[in-house]
C-alpha cells in the first residue's frame, strides 16, 4: 500500500500559510459576500492581507499564550491593527478559530487532490486523504488541545459538528467523496450507500483527529501507525458491503447512520 509519510508536499510553516494566504493562493472558499463571523468579504487584496495577518496573529498567541488567556485586543496590537478593524474581520475570537478551521480544511483538501491523483485504489487514496490531513496539521500540533477542550462542548461553535463549521465540514465531505467516486470501488457499491459514505469517512477522520490530539509521539507516529492500520480494514468492510449476504447488514447500518448520526451533525452556517 502507498506510504505518503514522508511526500515533500507537507505543507511548511504557519507564517508560508499566511503569505499564501496573502498572495490569494490559500484562502478557503466562503459563501458569497461573507467570511466566517457574518462579516462582509474584504473586496481588496489589502483587505485579504490584513485578514490573513489577523488570523496568523492569533495563531501565533494561541500558541505561544494560550487561547483562553489570549485577547482580541492583544491579537490586534500585536498584529498592528485596531481592536475594531480586528472584529470586522473577526466579530468573536472564536471566528478566528474557525477561520483557521476552514484555512486548513481547504489546504488539506488541495493537497490530498494532488496526492490522488491518477490512483484508483479506494484503500490507498483513503490512506492518502488521512495521511494528507496529519501532515497538513502538523504544524499545529502543539496547542491543538487546547482547542479541542471547547470543540469538545457540543454547544460550542468551534464543535466540528456545528452550524458554524459547516462551511469547512462540507469541504471536507466533499474531498471523501472524490476520494470514493474517483475509485475503482464507487460503481460497485449500492447509489444508497455511495451517497453516505463521504459523511461516514469524514466521522472516520474525526476518530483519527481525536487520536491525533492526545498523540505525544514524535512526529506523530502512532496515529500515523493507526492510520496505516485502520484505513485496509475500512477499506475490506465497505467492500464487502457490495455482496448479497451481507445487505441485510448494509441497510441496519445505513438506518443507524440515517436516524442517528447524520441528524446530529450542523447543515447549515449561523449568519
Amino acid at each position: 500500500m502507498a506510504s505518503t509519510q514522508g511526500d515533500s508536499s507537507r505543507p511548511g510553516t504557519t507564517g508560508q500559510a499566511a503569505e499564501r494566504l496573502a498572495a490569494g493562493t490559500g484562502a478557503p472558499p466562503v459563501p458569497a459576500g461573507e467570511v466566517p463571523g457574518g462579516r462582509a468579504l474584504p473586496k481588496t487584496d489589502k483587505s485579504e492581507q490584513t485578514r490573513a495577518l489577523i488570523l496568523e496573529t492569533a495563531m501565533r498567541l494561541f500558541q505561544e499564550n494560550g487561547y483562553d488567556r489570549t485577547t482580541m485586543r492583544a491579537i490586534a496590537k500585536e498584529a498592528g491593527v485596531s481592536v475594531g478593524n480586528a472584529y470586522y474581520y473577526f466579530s468573536a475570537k472564536e471566528f478566528l478559530i474557525q477561520g483557521f478551521y476552514d484555512r486548513m480544511t481547504y489546504e488539506h483538501a488541495a493537497d490530498a487532490r494532488k496526492r490522488m491523483a491518477g490512483n484508483r485504489d479506494f484503500a490507498e487514496r483513503l490512506e492518502i486523504a488521512l495521511n494528507s490531513w496529519l501532515d497538513t496539521a502538523a504544524p499545529y500540533h502543539e496547542f491543538a488541545a487546547q482547542f479541542f477542550r471547547t470543540a469538545a462542548d457540543p454547544t460550542s461553535s468551534l464543535s466540528p459538528f456545528s452550524n458554524e463549521s459547516h462551511p469547512a465540514r462540507a469541504t471536507a465531505v466533499e474531498l471523501f467523496r472524490e476520494v470514493l467516486q474517483g475509485s475503482e470501488l464507487a460503481p460497485k457499491l449500492d447509489a444508497e450507500l455511495v451517497e453516505l459514505l463521504p459523511d461516514v469517512l469524514w466521522l472516520h477522520l474525526m476518530v483519527v483527529v481525536l487520536y491525533w490530539v492526545f498523540d505525544r509521539t514524535p512526529d506523530t507516529e502512532r496515529t500515523r501507525e493507526f492510520v496505516r492500520r485502520s484505513t485496509p480494514t475500512a477499506a475490506r468492510l465497505i467492500n464487502l458491503s457490495r455482496y448479497r449476504v451481507f445487505r441485510p447488514i448494509v441497510r441496519d447500518a445505513k438506518g443507524l447512520i440515517q436516524d442517528f448520526i447524520l441528524p446530529t451533525i450542523g447543515k447549515t452556517a449561523v449568519k
